[in-house]
C-alpha cells in the first residue's frame, strides 16, 4: 500500500516538476472516475491540452466550463463518439492524430457491467469497452505515446489485481449471466493485462497501468439487471460505508498517472521522482520498474499469486492467441458495408 500522506506529497510536486503542454486523452471522461481525474489533471498542470472522448456533450459542456475555472490555461476539446464502435474509435484517433505530435497519457475508464447486449458491429458490449475498443485505442495511438519526450503513459480502470482463469473459448462472456460476474471480472482483468502487455513488448519506453479503482460512487451500473443490480443496489445503501472518497479515488489515479513509481521499462520519463520511502512499484513479472503494472485501490502492486498465474499465461502463449483474436474481430468489422 502506499498511503494516502505519500500519494499526496507527490501530486504537490506535479506542477514544479512536469513540462507545459502534456496532452492527455481521456476515454469516458463524461463521467465518474474519468471526469473526476480529468478535472483534477486540469487543476495541477500548466496549459494542459486535454481530449475527452464520450457521448453526452451536455455533460461535457459542463465538465469544460468547470475546467476553465480551475485552470485558465487549460485547452480543452471535446470528441463526441460511441467508443463501443470499433469504427468510431478510428475516426476519434484520425482527429487526434492530426492535431497532435505526442501524447503524454492514455486515460481508459469508459465501461459498463450491462451482459447480453451486442453493439453494430457484433461485438459483446461488455467485452467491446473493455477490451477491444481499449485495445484499439492503445494500437492506433501508440506511436503518438512513444513520441511524447515527457512521460508517457496508458492507464486502463477495470480490475488490476483481479486476474484470474481465461475462458479462450469465451472471450467475450456471451456466455456471463448475473451470477457469473465475479468469475468474468477475473477473466476480464487477465485479457486486460495480457493485451497491456502485448503492447509494453512493441513500446517499452511507455508504462502501461491496470488499475482497480475499488468501490467509487459512478454511473457504471446503468441499464443492470438481476444479480448485479442487487449487488448494486446494496452497494449504494451501503455505499457511506463503503465507498473510497471521490478526492481519493482522483489523488490515486493522478499517482498512477504522473509518478515515477510506475516507470516505462526503459526511457527516462519527466514523471515525479519517488518521495521518502516510496519504492518503485513491482510489475507483472515481480520485477520493479518493468513497465506493465497491475494495481489496486491503493496503488498497490498485483499479489505473488497473480504474478504466478499471468507467468503462466505468458508461458502458454495467451499474448499471442488473444490479441490474434482481438485482431481477427477488427479484421472483421473493417470489412462490414459502410452506412
Amino acid at each position: 500500500m502506499v498511503s494516502l500522506t505519500a500519494v499526496r506529497a507527490s501530486n504537490a510536486h506535479i506542477s514544479s516538476t512536469l513540462p507545459s503542454g502534456l496532452v492527455a486523452i481521456f476515454v469516458g471522461g463524461t463521467s465518474g472516475i474519468g471526469e473526476y481525474t480529468l478535472k483534477e489533471f486540469a487543476r495541477l498542470t500548466h496549459q494542459p491540452r486535454i481530449y475527452n472522448i464520450g457521448r453526452s456533450k451536455q455533460a461535457s459542456d459542463h465538465i469544460e466550463v468547470e475546467c476553465k475555472k480551475l485552470n485558465a490555461d487549460a485547452q480543452y476539446t471535446f470528441i463526441p463518439a460511441d467508443v463501443s464502435l470499433i469504427r468510431s474509435v478510428d475516426t476519434v484517433c484520425v482527429q487526434i492524430q492530426a492535431r497532435e505530435k505526442a501524447v503524454n497519457i492514455l486515460f481508459l475508464s469508459a465501461g459498463t457491467l450491462v451482459t447480453g447486449n451486442e453493439t453494430e458491429e457484433g461485438l459483446h458490449l461488455i467485452a467491446s469497452l473493455k477490451h477491444y475498443s481499449r485495445a484499439r485505442f492503445i494500437f492506433n495511438l501508440l506511436p503518438l505515446l512513444q513520441a511524447a519526450s515527457g512521460i508517457r503513459r496508458v492507464v486502463s480502470v477495470q480490475c488490476g489485481t483481479k486476474e484470474d482463469t481465461i475462458d479462450l473459448d469465451d472471450l467475450q462472456g456471451w456466455k456471463v449471466k448475473s451470477r457469473d460476474m465475479g468469475k468474468y471480472r477475473g477473466h476480464s482483468g487477465s485479457v486486460t493485462t495480457l493485451l497491456l502487455a502485448h503492447f509494453a513488448q512493441q513500446a517499452p519506453t511507455v508504462s502501461f497501468i491496470h488499475d482497480f479503482p475499488g468501490a467509487v460512487k459512478s454511473g457504471i451500473g446503468r441499464g443492470t439487471t438481476g444479480l448485479v443490480l442487487v449487488a448494486l443496489t446494496l452497494l449504494k445503501l451501503l455505499g457511506p460505508l463503503i465507498y473510497i472518497p471521490q478526492q481519493e479515488s482522483v489523488e490515486r489515479h493522478l499517482f498512477f498517472m504522473t509518478s515515477a513509481v510506475f516507470q516505462a521499462r526503459e526511457g527516462l520519463e519527466e514523471a515525479v521522482p519517488p518521495g521518502v520511502g516510496v519504492g518503485i512499484a513491482r510489475g507483472i513479472d515481480g520485477v520493479e520498474g518493468s513497465g506493465v503494472y497491475s494495481a489496486d485501490e491503493v496503488n498497490e502492486s498485483a499479489r505473488i499469486t497473480v504474478e504466478e498465474l499471468l507467468a503462466r499465461f505468458k508461458k502458454e502463449g495467451l499474448v499471442e492467441k488473444i490479441w490474434a483474436m482481438i485482431e481477427e474481430e477488427y479484421k472483421r468489422i473493417a470489412k462490414l458495408p459502410k452506412e
